[in-house]
């Protein structure tokens, strides 16, 4: 049985540097310094019933996208009007590879400067590194378990300011 998609879209954004997974609305987005994805699932009023997730991007690649192929791509509420692209996450339909890479460009466009060029290759400027991903079960607050993925590397900042 292949995974389901939101174990693959997790995979897919921990493995960025410095990526994080932060509840908000209800569902999982996807932050380096702001948003550059969100995950909408079935069952609340963003999804529309369908599994998909929503990826920064350009009102350019918006447009193209949509218009090549919209029984794959959507605007999304919200933030479809700055650009980003709805993307389904029916299982047969959706092309893996191609949402990486739009999750690297989102990434791209969401990242500090010295960030980026410190994962950027200098031949190309277009390769990012990945991290290792791990996942684990942790309690919840009613005593169930579920699964927690973690990126291995170096953990999130804080946005406090050291004290002096």
């Amino acid at each position: 049985m292949p995974p389901r998609p939101l174990t693959r879209l997790r995979k897919l954004c921990l493995a960025l540097p410095e990526a994080r997974e932060v509840e908000a609305w209800g569902e999982p987005t996807f932050r380096v310094k702001t948003i550059f994805a969100m995950y909408a699932g079935p069952s609340n009023h963003h999804g529309a019933g369908r599994e998909s997730v929503w990826v920064k991007a350009n009102k350019t690649n918006q447009m193209l996208m949509i218009a090549a192929a919209p029984d794959r791509f959507f605007v999304p509420p919200y933030v479809g009007p700055f650009g980003w692209i709805g993307v389904y996450l029916d299982r047969a339909k959706t092309d893996w590879d191609e949402l990486a890479e739009l999750l690297r460009d989102a990434w791209r466009m969401s990242v500090p400067k010295k960030l980026l060029a410190a994962h950027e290759s200098p031949a190309t400027g277009a390769k990012v590194t990945t991290r290792k991903v791990a996942t684990s079960k942790v309690a919840t607050s009613k005593g169930a378990t579920r699964k927690v993925t973690a990126s291995k590397g170096a953990a999130p900042k804080s946005r406090r300011r050291p004290t002096r």
